[in-house]
């Protein structure tokens, strides 16, 4: 650094001018300490420019800036790497041996991926068995379509586009319940955009037989012109019927069924064909519509519904899933894995939105779509259970059917049943149960308001705590629900059945034998106006559900413990 000192003096004393205007402001002996400073001050600059340079790269700000605009000019990532032995800025030595824990585990290969399809898809099963006996076609007419020619629609859902026309299928059923003729069918649930679509072929698809074989399609209008939508370009539900021709399928079941324009037609469809045969027959399933509670939090008094159905006979819930909460999700889990409730995903079809929230105003705002899009987990809980159930009984979450002299539902068939035959000697199609409201607030003659505050009740039980309701039951016919027989229905409705193998002959059951219990906020909009002077003025207290009042307060309060849901 001494070295360098003359030099600085030989720069400064070099220029005249400069050393000139110093000596005239300036006393010499301030002029010559002045250059000293500034040559000590040059020396050390340049020592730590040499050590910054030699021992690793100095961290600053600017140092980031500038990487991220040479990152932004010329496209490359540049990294800095601290050499061996290099300081640590002060990092605690917890953080440095810390080891974060990650998924490490293997991806699932292209078979294993399917293979865990199997049981939630309505894809054969053909595309992930390696027999030599599976389907191939004819190169020319028909050819079995590999995985990846379907054309799938919204997750569930399969596409058939044709000259005039678009089909959305759902799912496929094997029917050989006698009343149809004694002729197997392959029954497919869809929606189509046409309100008499074009005709179309079956290629049913069968284990060890190479070729399909090809049925025409026939159609049953899962709907009533007279309740709207009736026209083109809007999604109608069609139940899509292809008989089994017995000599040349051997009497075997289609495992697949794909629907074409044309017989030869290479397809975009392939529905696995279901044919649920369990060796016991229970009594009663329960059907339920795609559940709407992305934020409403109803998963209380979905346990309480649940334990409630069991207890009357109810052998397993079926629920389809459009967007639930997060508390509905972790019930409803917990009772799938105790066999209980079997749970669906779904998916709107077409065109229709399936964001979650917007779906959700979608369906508010244009009702008439929401009930046609209902029919599909409907009809897909009749055919999945045809041969496992003699019931099925479609319920929305808030209503419940209970029997007033009887204890279970069993006990109430037995006696409706016979009563029917011995009005007129046939089985009825369905046996249909009127409704009255359980308001979550009425009024009684004195126009005082029921609160809901029963004594030695658990405040959170929604249907215990609720035992006024209106006096009057809704019109014979009107808003009723229905025990099913599933020997005779085709196709359901919400309310009752729309098709079936014969005439839809139905039987009411008399309000003093059971009554649909309805826990509502208020009326239904098309009884709004007349929902005070019919329902809410005259009241009476109903409390035939508190003959279940202990087993049910015990079975509930413990799933929700176990859930946690009182920590």
């Amino acid at each position: 650094m001494d070295a360098d000192v003359p030099r600085i003096q030989g720069i400064l004393t070099a220029n005249p001018t400069v050393m000139g205007s110093l000596r005239r402001v300036l006393p010499a002996r301030a002029v010559t300490k002045l250059i000293y400073v500034i040559c000590i001050w040059t020396c050390l600059c340049f020592v730590v420019f040499k050590l910054s340079y030699s021992k690793g790269p100095v961290i600053s700000l600017s140092a980031h800036v500038n990487r991220g605009l040479l990152q932004k000019t010329s496209g490359e990532i540049l990294t800095t790497v601290a050499p061996e032995g290099a300081p640590t800025l002060g990092i605690p030595q917890k953080f440095l041996d810390l080891n974060p824990q990650i998924d490490s585990s293997p991806s699932l290969s292209e078979k294993e991926f399917l293979s865990s399809l199997a049981d939630r898809s309505n894809l054969p099963l053909a595309y992930w068995t390696k027999s030599k006996n599976r389907p191939v076609g004819n190169k020319t007419c028909a050819p079995f379509p590999s995985l990846y020619e379907l054309e799938f629609n919204n997750i569930y859902w399969q596409t058939l586009r044709t000259s005039n026309g678009t089909f959305y299928l759902y799912g496929a059923y094997y029917d050989d319940r006698w009343r149809a003729g004694g002729v197997p069918i392959v029954r497919i649930l869809g929606m189509v955009d046409k309100i008499k679509p074009l005709a179309t072929t079956c290629q049913l698809w069968f284990d060890g037989m190479k070729k399909a074989i090809f049925s025409p399609a026939t159609y049953t209008y899962a709907w009533y012109s007279k309740w709207g939508n009736y026209k083109d370009d809007i999604l109608q539900p069609f139940i899509i019927s292809c008989k089994v021709p017995k000599k040349e399928s051997g009497g075997k079941v289609p495992a697949s069924v794909s629907l074409v324009e044309r017989r030869c037609n290479k397809p975009t469809t392939n529905l696995r064909v279901t044919n649920n045969r369990p060796k016991n027959k229970d009594n009663f399933a329960v059907c339920v519509k795609g559940l709407d509670f992305l934020h409403e939090d109803l998963s209380v008094r979905l346990v309480e519904w649940i334990e409630l159905l069991n207890i009357l006979g109810a052998t397993k819930v079926f629920l389809y899933e459009l967007e639930i909460h997060p508390n509905i999700s972790k019930v409803l889990h917990y009772y799938k894995k105790r066999g209980l409730v079997d749970l669906t995903p779904l998916t709107l079809p077409g065109n229709q939105p399936n964001i979650p929230g917007f779906r959700h105003f979608y369906l508010k705002s244009k009702l008439t779509h929401k009930r046609q899009n209902e029919l599909i987990p409907y009809n897909d809980c009749l055919y999945r259970n045809l041969y496992s159930y003699k019931y099925v009984v479609l319920l929305d979450t808030d209503e419940i059917i209970m029997p007033v002299k009887h204890r279970t539902w069993e006990e109430l068939m037995n006696e409706v049943v016979a009563a029917a035959l011995k009005e007129k000697n046939y089985t009825r199609a369905s046996y249909n149960v009127r409704n009255v409201y359980f308001l979550d607030d009425l009024q009684d003659g004195d126009e005082l308001t029921h609160v809901a505050h029963e004594q030695g009740i658990p405040r959170y039980f929604h249907m215990l705590q609720h035992v006024y309701r209106s006096k009057n039951f809704t019109k014979p016919g009107a808003y009723v629900k229905c025990f099913h027989n599933t020997e005779r229905v085709v196709s359901l409705h919400n309310h009752f059945p729309l098709n079936c193998l014969g005439t839809c002959t139905t039987f009411s059951i008399n309000t003093s034998l059971a009554q649909l219990q309805h826990y509502r906020k208020d009326c239904v909009g098309s009884l709004k106006k007349s929902c005070k002077t019919d329902f809410r003025i005259h009241t009476i207290r109903d409390t035939i559900i508190w003959r279940y009042k202990d087993e049910l307060v015990k079975r509930t309060a413990n799933v929700l413990t176990k859930l946690g849901f009182f920590s």
